[in-house]
């Protein structure tokens, strides 16, 4: 599991290849992620939106912009934790994926961005 702290907000990310929704002999390899978003801060956050920066380990990179995660745009209290799973395809055994939530702080409306920190998509059997 891979963490970063933003202003107060704390994003953890861990992975799981999935086998069997991959197909490596058409070049479909998928992941699952684990996202756990905690305010450490001392006031509401919502989240409004995502970005990530998705890598092959071929130099294909994407980039995938939208409104909240998984359908919703969650508010998290002081002392609280937005848990959500959601998924990445590649074309390689191997990758990486990293980006930015734009969250606002509602006492005062105003907006920031928390990193969400680079973690690896990496099929098992590469690992030995």
């Amino acid at each position: 599991m891979v963490t970063a702290i933003t202003d107060g907000v704390k994003v953890s990310v861990e992975t799981i290849y999935q086998p069997e929704y991959s197909n490596p002999v058409n070049e479909h390899f998928m992941f699952a992620y684990r996202v756990e978003i905690a305010n450490l801060s001392d006031y509401a956050v919502q989240l409004l939106r995502r970005q990530w920066f998705i890598f092959d380990s071929n130099s294909s990179r994407r980039k995938v912009e939208g409104e909240g995660v998984v359908g919703l745009q969650p508010v998290i209290q002081p002392g609280e934790t937005h848990v959500y799973v959601s998924g990445c395809n590649l074309k390689t055994e191997m990758g990486s994926m990293k980006g930015t939530y734009l969250m606002k702080r509602d006492i005062d409306g105003s907006e920031f961005e928390v990193d969400i920190p680079e973690f690896q998509l990496v099929a098992p059997y590469k690992l030995n």
